[in-house]
Order: structure tokens, then C-alpha cells, then sequence
């Protein structure tokens, strides 16, 4: 995997590094961003839903636009649940299995679309500061077999509503990457929007890619 349009977007915006927390018991979420580098922009839409109270289903995708031509790059879909809920100054974990489809790699064996890792999250000074970690598997469409994958995030709450974001992952052989930004919360717990800004660790080569997202909350309200 080399462009950023090819990481699994599978966290809470705008981290890459996912946290051990799903979206409410009956319950939906959308999360939208556009994220661009050097000589590629994505636009994504993810929607979840809660339906048993304890496992978060999204399915969504995404659409690239590459050298002027626009075309269809991302199909996603995942499920994730809990073993233990996070509280303030507690920690959880969880399992995510997934489902990642480049419809430009459509050699690719079926299996070798499936990912997995787990969640795990820890929350410090009454959720002021919440780190994220990850460990997984993810096999790109140029590998015979999946590898390992990692990621390292937190959060840091400035105010109220506004949080600093952070972390590193690594999911492709070439390196590590970075990204950083701002989560400000328009409506509290209804309405988020943030910005970001990443890179490879150490290559700054045009890799470095700039995104900007919406995060929108639902009361419960499925059967």
C-alpha cells in the first residue's frame, strides 16, 4: 500500500488508529471526510449502526479522483464488539473483522480481502488524555499472505469540546506514517468536525496528505 487512499479508514474521525468504543445501543453514526495529497483526493462516507447493543456494523466506501479521472476505489465493510466497555480511568478492548475491497486490485483472492485486528484503549485523568493502540493483520493486493499491522493514538482534551488528535500506524512495508490534527464537537456528542494533517515517517516524498471530516451522532432509535 503506498497512497493514503489505500489504509483501511476504520476509526473514530479522524484517527487511523482505532479505540475500543462503539457507537451507542440503537444508534447510527456517519462519519464523512475528503483527504488529499500531492496528486490524489478521496471522499468517503462510512455509516454504522448499533443494533444489539453491542456490535458496530459500517459498511461505505470511497471515491478517488487520480490524474483528473474519478472512479470508484473503496468498498468497506466491518463489524466491531467489545469484551469491555471503556470508562473514565479504566481501559477496554474489543475485535474488529473486516472486509477491504480496491476495485482496482481485482486479481486479488477474496480471502486476501479480509482483515482483522484488536482494539484496545486507555483513559487517563478522567478521559483528559485517551491513548489507543491496535494490533492487527492486512494483506495489500501486491503480497501473497497478511502481516502484521500496528497503530498508536490518543486523544487530549483542550477544552470541553475541542480535543488534540495524534498517533503513528504502520500498515504497509515500506514505513511508518504519522498524522495530527483537531476534533471539535459542534454539538456535544452529536455533531463533530476535524482536521488533520499526515505523512510518512522519515520520506517526505509527496506523501503528505491534508483531510478535513464530519462525524454525525443519532439518538437511539432503532427497534
Amino acid at each position: 500500500m503506498i497512497t493514503a487512499h489505500l489504509f483501511p479508514s476504520h476509526a473514530a474521525r479522524p484517527l487511523i488508529t482505532d479505540d475500543a468504543r462503539i457507537v451507542d445501543p440503537k444508534s447510527c453514526q456517519v462519519e464523512a471526510w475528503r483527504r488529499r495529497n500531492e496528486d490524489t483526493t478521496e471522499y468517503w462516507a462510512l455509516p454504522g449502526c448499533n443494533p444489539t447493543g453491542n456490535a458496530e456494523i459500517t459498511v461505505g466506501g470511497a471515491f478517488v479522483r487520480e490524474a483528473g479521472a474519478l472512479h470508484t476505489s473503496d468498498v468497506q465493510a466491518q463489524v466491531k464488539t467489545l469484551f469491555k466497555t471503556l470508562e473514565p480511568n479504566g481501559w477496554a478492548i474489543g475485535l474488529v473483522l473486516g472486509y477491504l475491497d480496491h476495485k482496482a486490485d481485482g486479481h486479488r483472492d477474496v480471502l486476501g480481502r479480509f482483515y482483522s485486528y484488536v482494539p484496545a484503549s486507555f483513559s487517563f485523568a478522567n478521559d483528559a488524555f485517551v491513548l489507543h493502540t491496535n494490533v492487527g493483520t492486512l494483506r495489500a493486493s501486491d503480497e501473497s499472505r497478511h502481516r502484521l499491522t500496528w497503530g498508536v493514538g490518543s486523544e487530549t482534551r483542550i477544552t470541553p469540546n475541542l480535543f488534540l488528535v495524534a498517533e503513528a500506524f504502520k500498515l504497509e512495508r515500506d514505513g511508518p506514517h504519522y498524522q495530527a490534527g483537531i476534533r471539535f464537537w459542534i454539538v456535544p456528542n452529536r455533531v463533530q468536525v476535524d482536521a488533520t494533517i499526515g505523512d510518512r515517517i522519515g520520506h517526505s516524498n509527496g506523501s503528505r496528505w491534508y483531510s478535513v471530516g464530519l462525524r454525525l451522532l443519532s439518538p437511539p432509535f432503532l427497534p
